[in-house]
């Protein structure tokens, strides 16, 4: 029975008022004048030279430097994740000697400055002023100039690629443990072999684990390409503007031009990580699919957000199973 049936007056509607919250408009205007005074500071200063920053932010030396800056890092990292999953699953391996190379290769190149490391590499011909092929302990084949066959920019890449291995095996070997030991035990179950078990089965599921710090990883190693000058190496972009402004005599201007670039493809690279969270996070986000929209549950058939058939519907949509498998035998 309604309240109006049983002769009871209606209750007068609540007018809800927000909650008050003063400091929350004081912080934010605080926090707004003060970016307010750092955008006036960066734009009246004369001594930040705008009209230099943007003749040299084109500028073809500038430009070439960040194109080796991207080959140094994105050579480098390659390289890097082949040996850091070759190490990780060193590190697991039932062998102790696979075990204890790995360990001391990470403990080694874990524990000594890069900075360090590239200088031993610039000096690698100082060392083994030969390379040559043949047996072991035994008769040379092939000798070779060691200054021939590692430049400057091979002994650089060689440096960075060694060093980035040590941390990205431990950021391997986590998301290679954070899968459940019962996935491989029923991919042996079916006959598989470990090596197909490890590709097709733990890495596509440990790559959830394994991207963001990977991500990260690989900004820090755009920055880091900064300290080939030690081998020396002079072509990527922090020793190209850095010449640039010691010849013109400006190099806070120049200092600039270089944040300016490695702002822009830290962005990029940053876009790009998200997108691969996306990707290989999919299944893990409470049923979103790659695009972040969920499956219709109450439409037959219908399509993820991706436009295609789930695996189960497209199984139900082939009519080779039943709709209820034990129609025959429930009472």
């Amino acid at each position: 029975m309604s309240t109006e049936a049983a002769g009871q007056p209606l209750p007068e509607p609540l007018h809800a008022r927000p909650v008050p919250r003063p400091g929350r408009w004081v912080s934010g205007a605080v926090v707004a004048v003060l970016a307010a005074m750092v955008v006036h500071a960066l734009i009246t200063n004369p001594n930040f030279r705008w009209d230099t920053v943007w003749l040299y932010l084109r500028d073809v030396n500038v430009v070439r430097g960040v194109g080796w800056t991207l080959v140094l890092t994105f050579g480098s990292m390659a390289i890097a994740i082949v040996l850091a999953v070759l190490l990780a699953v060193m590190r697991r391996s039932d062998n102790p000697v696979m075990r204890w190379v790995a360990w001391v290769y990470i403990w080694f190149f874990r524990g000594t400055p890069i900075y360090t490391q590239l200088v031993f590499w610039g000096l690698i011909s100082v060392l083994y002023p030969r390379l040559s092929l043949g047996v072991p302990f035994g008769p040379e084949f092939f000798t070779f100039d060691t200054r021939d066959v590692i430049t400057a920019f091979w002994a650089a890449l060689i440096g960075l690629a060694l060093n980035e291995a040590a941390y990205l095996a431990e950021i391997v070997r986590a998301g290679l443990g954070s899968v459940d030991p019962g996935q491989s035990e029923a991919a042996r179950a079916l006959g598989m072999k470990e090596s197909k078990i490890l590709r097709r089965i733990v890495l596509p599921q440990a790559m959830r684990v394994i991207v963001p710090p990977t991500g990260n990883e690989t900004i820090s190693m755009l920055k880091t390409t900064s300290l080939v000058v030690a081998v020396p190496f002079t072509l990527e972009l922090t020793y190209a503007t850095s010449a640039i402004g010691t010849r013109t005599f400006q190099p806070i201007p120049l200092l600039i031009v270089a944040a300016l670039w490695y702002l822009l493809i830290t962005s990029v690279l940053m876009v790009g990580q998200h997108h691969l969270e996306q990707h290989y996070g999919r299944g893990f986000d409470g049923g979103r699919t790659g695009r972040g929209r969920r499956r219709d549950p109450g439409r037959p058939g219908g399509p993820g957000g991706d436009g295609r058939l789930g695996r189960q519907e497209a199984i139900r949509a082939a009519g080779t199973t039943q709709d209820d498998p034990f129609v025959e035998v429930t009472p």
